[in-house]
């Protein structure tokens, strides 16, 4: 009877110590993933702003460009304000 009961002790013992903390370890990382992954929608979002930083960037260049025709020493005026 001593060597069945040990035969169930050893593994359940193992299985409560190793198995499962890292078990439970492994479920809730996952599920932190998923909470932290972007959705369609949020991915999608980002994607227009991208584009609209990028058209942001191009009416500032083009704006420059028209200050520095115009006002050559606009830069200088700024530094010094």
């Amino acid at each position: 009877m001593e060597g069945w009961v040990v035969a169930i002790f050893v593994p359940t013992v193992l299985f409560f110590l190793i198995v499962a903390p890292t078990w439970i370890f492994m479920h809730y990382r996952s599920k932190q993933k998923l909470a932290s992954a972007m959705s369609d929608q949020e991915r999608a979002d980002l994607e227009e702003l991208m584009v609209q930083a990028e058209r942001m960037v191009e009416r500032i260049s083009t704006l420059e460009a028209i200050l520095d025709a115009e006002t050559p020493d606009w830069r200088r005026r700024l530094d010094h304000a």
